[in-house]
């Protein structure tokens, strides 16, 4: 019979941090994720990619549970393929949002993730997608990036980098938005006072589970509300300042199977 374990909730991010850079999971990482469902824990993916971009992920990994999409504005349910619960970005607001970072410092590239399972990933001439591997439609004009429901914005800006982009975002968007920083490239609009921390709350509430024996592992500025959250936070290795400021500890790289190295430290073999 397993023993308890000291913790009964393990929560990933995806891109930095359980996924290697040609998007795919190590074996060593696969093993480790193993020994967490043989001890009777569960795990969580808990990304900033909205659910249909996670699903194929879901399946090779064989989940057919819970996971918090979209930057904590999405739960889906991989075993029915549905949406359990998800909360939409008025599109009216966005558009003013995208107004007030224009205003201060010009022509921003906008990209939309739809709302639903099946939501597009919609991009404006201009955008560049930071993750090329992930699929996106090309759209003629902002416009018709409001043409359906969505989650959330993505930003860009030629010559800003990612910090200086959300700090000003921070500054004029104010509570029309939520403003996140997933990864280079990648500042967000999401709706107002939606963070991975509720999503994943949400999800642990469904599972009986307390904050207080989650483990959450990450990379990004975006992760800290989840760290906030979580019992242990585990920053990787080249993870932004932001995260490792407030991090219970750091460790290896995403390439060099750092959630691994931590779940057969917490989730002993014997």
């Amino acid at each position: 019979m397993a023993p308890t374990p000291a913790y009964a909730l393990i929560a990933t991010d995806l891109d930095g941090t359980l996924l290697r850079g040609d998007d795919t999971v190590s074996d060593r990482s696969l093993a480790a994720l193993a020994r967490v469902a043989w001890a009777g824990a569960r795990h969580l993916v808990v990304t900033g990619r909205p659910a249909p971009r996670v699903r194929p992920l879901l399946a090779d990994l064989g989940r057919t549970g819970l996971a918090v999409c979209g930057q904590g504005a999405q739960l889906y349910d991989a075993g029915t393929d549905r949406l359990l619960w998800s909360v939409r970005l008025d599109r009216e607001l966005a558009e003013t949002a995208l107004g007030k970072i224009e205003a201060e410092v010009g022509q921003v590239f906008a990209a939309v993730d739809q709302d639903g399972v099946d939501g597009l990933t919609l991009i404006e001439p201009g955008y560049r997608m930071p993750h090329p591997t992930l699929p996106a439609l090309r759209v003629g004009r902002r416009d018709d990036l409001w043409s359906a429901p969505i989650s959330k914005v993505l930003l860009r800006h030629a010559a800003l980098s990612d910090d200086e982009l959300a700090a000003v975002a921070r500054a004029v968007v104010g509570s029309l938005a939520t403003v996140t920083m997933s990864g280079p490239g990648t500042v967000e609009l999401q709706p107002s006072g939606v963070t991975k921390a509720t999503g994943l709350a949400l999800a642990a509430e469904r599972l009986g589970i307390g904050a207080e024996r989650a483990v959450a592992f990450g990379d990004m500025p975006n992760d800290i509300p989840m760290f906030d959250w979580a019992g242990h936070g585990v920053a990787m290795a080249g993870a932004h300042a932001e995260l490792r400021a407030v991090a219970d500890e750091v460790t290896l790289s995403n390439e060099d199977d750092g959630v691994a190295v931590v779940l057969e430290r917490l989730f002993p073999a014997d």
